[in-house]
């Protein structure tokens, strides 16, 4: 499995990449400056098993980038790292289909963090029967703080971590469900009998 850095920045792709190289030892990191050189990175390298892609690229527009690469690999983790703030750019992208959205200006602490979260595997179920035999205790946690109406920002000072391991967590609780929404999640745990009022 290889891991893809996308960004025309060589300062910030160079950094990622150390990054990346500190987290998977002898993993196969692929840096890329251009969107278009995708296709023929992956003909030379294993499949991808994250894609890093920079929001900003010279030959994409707005999220057109994170389109394209959600087409060509579905189910591959996919993290955009930009330098536009959270707020104006966000909420597009993940519903373009990434599965997290980083500042470059969070440092490499909580970027680790929530790349490394997107590349572990989650902890297994421990039920094993019922509705919540897909849930891990995390995912359980995630629904009923959901459920009181707690912001990212709120779970993730209850449960001690950073906001982008809060998005992953909820990216992998909403993928286990088939949902794809706080909404979604709250209405399948109330017919599934895992909110209990």
């Amino acid at each position: 499995m290889s891991l893809y850095v996308i960004d025309d920045h060589p300062l910030m792709r160079e950094a990622m990449v150390m990054l990346l190289r500190r987290m998977r030892p002898g993993a196969d990191v692929v840096e890329l400056s251009h969107l278009g050189q995708l296709a023929s990175a992956a003909r030379n390298h294993d499949a991808p098993e994250l894609i890093c892609l920079d929001l900003k690229l010279p030959d994409t527009l707005g999220v057109s980038g994170v389109r394209e690469v959600r087409s060509r690999y579905p189910d591959t983790p996919l993290a955009v790292i930009s330098s536009e703030p959270a707020s104006g750019s966000e909420d597009q992208c993940i519903e373009a289909g990434a599965d997290i959205y980083i500042e470059k200006s969070a440092g490499a602490t909580e970027i680790t963090a929530a790349l490394r979260t997107l590349l572990t595997p989650d902890s297994e179920p421990e039920d094993v029967d019922g509705a919540d035999t897909k849930l891990s205790k995390r995912q359980k946690q995630l629904i009923l703080m959901l459920d009181q109406g707690l912001s990212n920002r709120e779970i993730a000072e209850k449960l001690g971590i950073s906001e982008h391991t809060v998005k992953v967590h909820l990216w992998r609780l909403f993928k286990r469900l088939g949902v794809n929404s706080r909404t979604q999640t709250l209405h399948y745990a109330r017919t599934n009998g895992l909110l209990i009022h």
